[in-house]
């Protein structure tokens, strides 16, 4: 019966993609939804956009080994990295009235700046894609008892978000996003409700986690304890911030006052519903305290399907599967559609400069599928945990793409040799002590990226201003002189 339930709902979803494809008439529609978007389907999108695996299994198995300590990078850097936007910079991005968040950099910096930027942007997404793609994996190869191994699952996966996402473009997300997202509250808060009760009540749960120092935020009081906090937290709360997912949906709305403010909501409303499926964790490993140990031990991503599974009744196993998967394919499409765009109209463009728009839009539609093939090859290469994807993610972004963006809207002296510089000097100070990089070393090299591309924006700006205003000054002096 629970197979059955899964499977049409992943046809209906398939449906629906297909549906959207009526809406779409252009490359607008199918990239940014036409701009047409009101306020509860922005933060629909938002909310659901950003609600993935790692929010159902990532971050609860995270926290269960090393508390709020082990997880400032994701919730609490996403949620800090959507209020930014909606505070800082969803009015100014809307006004650019841009197609992605590229064309800004094109605009402001140049063509060389939009090429590399996007193609950071376009890398970053891999990990993200990758995640929900394993996520599925597992979700199938615990719905099928193993009769469906994890990599079988894995590439069904990706053959149904690939449909779901191909033909309908944003609206496809639009339209999804909001059934998935009532399919995820009315999920969780029942699940909450039925599984807290098996643990002793709500109160028992937090009580006894605040027991377990499981709320503390800092490792300890030492210097490298607030350095490590720091590069967890910019490493979502500003690499999220120049990506093309968070631009559509900014650019997506009606009007700039429902993109601020949608996104604020969306941010909230993610933080919230993170903290459901945390309770939940720590609620099965005071029911099934040996059952949470042997699968912390063999991987850790599996504890809540299995309780679910094991030990509550076949309604509580639809909304739990309903709402894990409503938030893999919601976090899925959209995560995958937003490279896609970028690829095409920042990268496909340069070389096919006379494409029509008709042309274009079959160009997005090509990219998709692209970087399905190329994100599902990396899941199945990748040995890291879903947590682990989504939070190396948005390295590349923080060291390479955020100094460029914050500069070049609020900087006016920015100039194109600064944001090379800042590029340049971003990447190689993360990659040079990445590659070396070990648990215990004081400085994480994702902040140290951050600092070098700040520096090398500053002084790659005003080095040749101050050069120039150098050299004014002395033929002013000279003419002076000669005059005299």
């Amino acid at each position: 019966m629970l197979i059955w339930f899964v499977a049409v709902y992943l046809v209906i979803t398939v449906a629906v993609g297909f549906y959207a494809t009526t809406r779409v008439h252009n490359s607008s529609d199918y990239a940014a939804a036409g701009r047409s978007m009101s306020f509860p389907l922005v933060v629909t999108m938002v909310f659901a956009t950003w609600f993935g695996s790692e929010a159902v299994l990532g971050i609860p198995a995270t926290f269960l080994e090393e508390g709020f300590a082990g997880i400032i990078e994701d919730p609490f850097g996403s949620f800090g990295c959507l209020m930014l936007v909606g505070v800082v910079f969803a009015r100014p991005l809307y006004r650019l009235n841009l197609l992605t968040i590229g064309d800004f950099f094109r605009k402001r910096f140049g063509q060389h700046v939009e090429i590399f930027t996007s193609l950071v942007i376009i890398i970053s997404y891999m990990g993200w894609v990758a995640a929900q793609i394993t996520a599925l994996g597992v979700v199938f190869s615990v719905l099928s008892d193993g009769g469906i191994t994890t990599t079988q699952g894995m590439i069904i996966g990706t053959i149904i978000v690939l449909l779901h996402t191909l033909f309908g473009g944003m609206w496809s997300v639009a339209l999804t996003d909001f059934l998935q997202m009532i399919i995820i509250v009315c999920g969780l808060f029942y699940l909450v409700w039925l599984i807290g009760d098996m643990a002793g009540g709500p109160v028992n749960v937090i009580s006894h986690a605040a027991s377990e120092g499981k709320f503390t935020f800092l490792h300890g009081t030492s210097a490298k304890d607030i350095v490590a906090f720091l590069g967890a937290a910019v490493t979502m709360m500003f690499g999220s911030i120049p990506q093309q997912d968070v631009y559509a949906r900014v650019m997506s709305a009606k009007t700039e006052t429902i993109a601020k403010r949608a996104t604020m909501t969306g941010a909230c409303c993610y933080l919230v519903f993170c903290m459901l499926p945390i309770f939940l964790i720590y609620a099965a490993q005071m029911i099934e305290p040996e059952m949470v140990k042997h699968w912390l031990t063999e991987d850790s991503q599996q504890i809540l399907p299995r309780l679910i599974l094991e030990r509550t009744p076949l309604f509580a196993q639809i909304m739990f599967f309903g709402a894990l998967l409503s938030a893999i394919m919601s976090s899925a499409s959209g995560a995958l559609l937003a490279p896609s765009v970028t690829l095409t109209e920042n990268i496909v463009k340069h070389f096919l400069p006379n494409m029509n728009d008709r042309q274009a839009l079959l160009a997005m539609r090509c990219s998709v599928l692209a970087m399905t093939v190329a994100t599902c090859l990396f899941a199945l290469l990748s040995n890291a945990s879903i947590y682990e994807m989504v939070g190396n993610a948005y390295k590349v972004t923080l060291v390479a793409a955020v100094v460029p963006l914050f500069f070049g809207l609020f900087w006016k002296r920015a100039t194109t040799q600064g944001a090379l510089t800042a590029i340049a000097c971003g990447l190689i100070g993360w990659v040079s002590l990445e590659l070396g990089h070990q648990e215990g070393d004081f400085w994480p090299p994702q902040l140290v990226g951050l600092i070098c591309s700040a520096i090398g924006m500053i002084a790659g700006s005003l080095a040749p201003q101050f050069s120039a205003h150098r050299g004014e000054s002395v033929s002013d002096m000279a003419a002076a002189a000669a005059s005299n």
